[in-house]
C-alpha cells in the first residue's frame, strides 16, 4: 500500500512509548504499557514511589499532558513579502502560537537545537498568558493559535483567579516539554523569570529536564535603581534558569577572561605569560578527611624551587597542604596530574617561613587560545539592564520604543556566548521584541560566527492606545520582524536576513463532523470528496509544498523551486532539496510512469502526487525505484 503524506505533526505520545519499548520491551504489549509488569519489576527493591512522593501537582496538569498529546494539523506558510533575503538566509521567523509551531518543528529539528533562550510572559496578574483550550470550536481555535488573518488577543490572568498559578503552569509545561525534544544532547536552555513563578518554574523544569541537569539560577540586575512601587524592598533583579539536556556533556562553555584578569598574568617564561595559583585547595570544605587521595607530601629543592613527589638529597623539604593554622587540607590535583605537570610547578617560602606549592597558569593554551574562565552566576553589568534594551529599540525606531521592557542585546549575547559555538542553531519561541535574533546577528558580526536563529511569536494584537499601534503595527509579530530588519541593516554584515513563515490552516480537506442524522450516503459522499478533492478549494501550490515539507520533516531552509519535467514540456513540478535528498511534488491530474522516470530520482528521493493521478499498478511499479507518497 502506498503511504500518504503526513497531515499532522508527529504523535508525541507514540514516540514516548517507542522510547520506553526500546529500553524495557517487556513492559509494552500490543501498543500499551503493562503497568502490572512494570510495578512487579520495580516494586521489590523500593524503586517505585509510594502514596507520598516529592513533586509538583496543580489543577490542570492533566490538560498540560493533553496539550502535549494533541497533534498539530496546521502548517507553516512562507510569507515572501515579509521576509528579508528569503533565498539566501538561513534564519527563520515564524508567526503563530508557539505550542502548535513547536509540534510542527519536532520532525526535522528534533535534537538539532544547541541553545534555547525564552523570556515567557511573567505571571504578574497584568501580563498576558496563552490559553490552550481543546474544547472550543474550530474557528475560535484557528483565531487563538494565529491560523486566521486576525490578530490574537491574549487573556489576562488576575491574582483573583482561583487558578492563578495553575493556568500559568499549564501553559508553560507542554511548551518546555516539546522544547526539550528539540535540544541536542549537549543543548542548553536559558529561561528568564521573576519572583512570581521562579519557584514553580524550577519544579516543572526539574520534572521535564531532570533536577540533575539544573545548572544555575543566575541573578540578573535589570533595574539598578530598584522598583519604587514595590511594598517592602525595591527589587532590582530577575533570574535566568539554566538547564542542560545532559549534564555529562560539555553544554556550557567558559568565557574569555576580562582585561582586568588578563593583567594578573604578569610573569613569563619560555612557554609564555603566566600567573601563579596555589596548588593547595583553599576551600575549607575539602580536607584530608573527605579527600584522602589528595593529601600527600610534595618535596622541593630549596635552591632551585623545583618540586618532586620523591624525597632525596636535592628535594629535601617536605610540603603538606596545611593552612595557616596548621590544619590538614588537600591539594587540588592528584598525584598522577602532579607527575604529568611537574614542570609547571614550583615552591615558594612565604613570610611565615612555611613553604607553599604553586602552579603556573598560562595565559594561552597549547592550541594558542586565550585562557578562559567559568561564567559567574551574578550578572550586574550596566549594559544588560532593561534601560539599555529600551534605548536600543528607541534608536532603531527613530525615537519611540514600541516595547515597554525589552531585554538588552548584551544580556542575550552573554547567554549565547556561554551556550553556543560558531555555527550552532538558536531557538526563541517567545520572541517578543526580537532581541534574540538581534543578539545572534550582532555577535556573529563581532566574532565572525555563523550562528543561525529561529524565532516564534504569536500575532498578539497591540493596544490601540500604544505607540506601536499608532505607528501602524497591529501585532507584536509585525514589530518584531521590523525590529530585526532594522537591526540587520545597522549591523550590516553576515546573515542579516530571515525567512518569514506564518502558522496557517492545513491545505488538506477536513472531514465534516457527521451526526446520527447522517446516513451511509453522506459518509460515501464525504469519502468521495477526499478522493476527488483532497486539498482545499483554491489551494496555493507553494503553500502545499511547504506543508508537505514541514510534516515530512524537511528543513525550513530547504531549496524549493518550481521546475519543468525534463522532456515533458508543460508538465510542471516542485523540487525540494534538503540534506542531499530530493522531494518532487506534481499537482497534475494525471501522471505517467515515463514522466516520473524522466525526473531521474534516486531510491532515497521522494515523489508525491495526487492519489487519483496514478492507477494502482503504476504506483507499485514506481515505488520499486524510489519513495512514493500520495495526497
Amino acid at each position: 500500500m502506498i503511504e500518504k503524506v503526513a497531515k499532522a505533526s508527529d504523535d508525541t505520545q507514540h514516540e514516548q512509548l517507542e522510547q520506553l519499548r526500546k529500553v524495557f520491551p517487556q513492559f509494552v504489549k500490543d501498543g500499551e504499557i503493562d503497568f502490572d509488569a512494570f510495578k512487579a519489576f520495580f516494586e521489590s527493591d523500593g524503586a517505585l514511589a509510594g502514596m507520598e512522593k516529592y513533586g509538583l501537582s496543580w489543577a490542570g496538569k492533566s490538560n498540560a499532558f493533553q496539550a502535549i498529546r494533541t497533534r498539530a494539523t496546521g502548517t507553516l506558510t512562507p510569507r515572501l513579502e515579509e521576509s528579508k533575503n528569503f533565498e539566501a538566509t538561513e534564519n527563520v521567523f515564524i508567526e503563530g502560537d508557539n505550542l502548535e509551531v513547536l509540534k510542527l518543528l519536532q520532525k526535522h529539528y528534533r535534537e538539532k537545537i544547541k541553545m534555547i533562550y525564552i523570556d515567557p510572559p511573567y505571571n504578574t496578574g497584568k501580563d498576558f498568558i496563552y490559553t490552550d483550550n481543546f474544547t472550543e470550536n474550530k474557528s475560535d481555535y484557528y483565531e487563538r493559535t494565529g491560523q486566521s488573518e486576525n490578530g490574537v488577543k491574549l487573556t489576562s490572568n488576575p491574582e483573583s483567579n482561583g487558578r492563578y498559578h495553575s493556568d500559568w503552569l499549564t501553559m508553560m509545561y507542554p511548551r518546555l516539554f516539546l522544547a526539550r525534544n528539540l535540544l541536542k544532547d549537549d543543548g542548553v536552555i536559558f529561561v528568564s523569570i521573576d519572583d512570581n513563578e521562579v519557584a514553580n518554574l524550577r519544579l516543572i523544569m526539574d520534572e521535564i529536564f531532570g533536577e540533575e541537569n539544573f545548572v544555575a539560577q543566575i541573578i540578573v540586575q535589570l533595574n539598578p535603581r530598584g522598583r519604587t512601587l514595590d511594598r517592602y524592598f525595591a527589587k532590582t533583579h530577575e533570574y535566568i534558569l539554566v538547564y542542560v539536556k545532559d549534564v555529562e556533556t560539555d553544554a556550557i562553555y567558559e568565557i574569555v577572561k576580562s582585561a582586568e584578569k588578563i593583567s594578573e598574568y604578569n610573569k613569563e617564561d619560555e612557554v609564555g605569560k603566566y600567573r601563579l595559583l596555589e596548588l593547595r585547595n583553599r576551600n575549607p570544605v575539602f580536607n584530608r578527611s573527605n579527600r584522602p587521595n589528595l593529601f600527600y607530601p610534595i618535596y622541593t629543592n630549596p635552591k632551585t624551587k623545583l618540586v618532586s613527589l620523591s624525597k632525596d638529597d636535592n628535594f629535601s623539604v617536605e610540603i603538606l597542604p596545611l593552612n595557616s593554622k596548621g590544619i590538614e587540607g588537600c591539594w587540588t590535583w592528584g598525584k598522577n596530574k602532579v607527575e604529568e605537570n611537574i614542570g609547571s610547578l614550583l615552591a615558594k617560602e612565604v613570610n611565615t617561613k612555611a613553604w607553599r606549592v604553586y602552579r603556573k597558569d598560562y595565559l594561552y593554551g597549547e592550541n594558542g587560545d586565550l585562557a578562559t574562565t567559568k561564567e559567574k552566576a551574578l550578572w550586574i553589568e550596566s549594559e544588560i539592564n532593561n534601560e539599555y534594551g529600551k534605548e536600543v529599540t528607541r534608536e532603531l525606531f527613530e525615537g519611540v520604543s514600541p516595547f515597554d521592557f525589552p531585554k538588552a542585546v548584551a544580556l542575550i549575547k552573554k547567554c549565547i556566548v556561554a551556550g553556543t559555538k560558531d555555527s550552532d542553531l538558536i531557538l526563541d519561541f517567545f520572541a517578543g521584541s526580537g532581541t534574540t535574533a538581534h543578539a545572534v546577528m550582532d555577535l556573529n558580526a563581532e566574532d565572525g560566527g555563523n550562528r543561525k536563529w529561529i524565532c516564534v511569536q504569536i500575532p498578539e494584537t497591540t493596544a490601540e492606545e500604544s505607540e506601536a499601534y499608532k505607528a501602524g503595527y497591529k501585532t507584536i509579530a509585525e514589530i518584531s520582524r521590523e525590529r530585526i530588519r532594522r537591526a540587520g541593516e545597522k549591523i550590516g554584515k553576515g546573515d542579516i536576513g530571515f525567512k518569514a513563515f506564518a502558522l496557517a490552516k492545513s491545505n488538506y480537506t477536513e472531514w465534516n463532523v457527521l451526526t446520527d442524522q447522517d446516513d451511509a450516503e453522506a459518509l460515501k459522499e464525504q469519502a468521495k470528496l477526499f478522493i476527488d478533492q483532497p486539498l482545499v478549494s483554491g489551494y496555493d501550490e507553494q503553500a502545499v509544498v511547504y506543508e508537505i515539507l514541514v510534516k515530512e520533516g524537511l528543513d525550513l531552509n530547504a531549496s524549493v523551486v518550481r521546475s519543468v519535467i525534463p522532456a515533458q514540456a508543460g508538465i510542471q513540478c516542485w523540487v525540494v532539496e534538503s540534506d542531499g535528498k530530493k522531494l518532487v511534488v506534481i499537482f497534475a491530474d494525471k501522471v505517467t510512469k515515463d514522466q516520473v522516470e524522466n525526473l531521474k530520482l534516486s531510491p532515497s528521493d521522494t515523489f508525491v502526487c495526487f492519489d487519483s493521478a496514478l492507477d494502482d499498478t503504476t504506483k507499485i511499479n514506481i515505488a520499486r525505484n524510489l519513495v512514493m507518497k500520495v495526497i
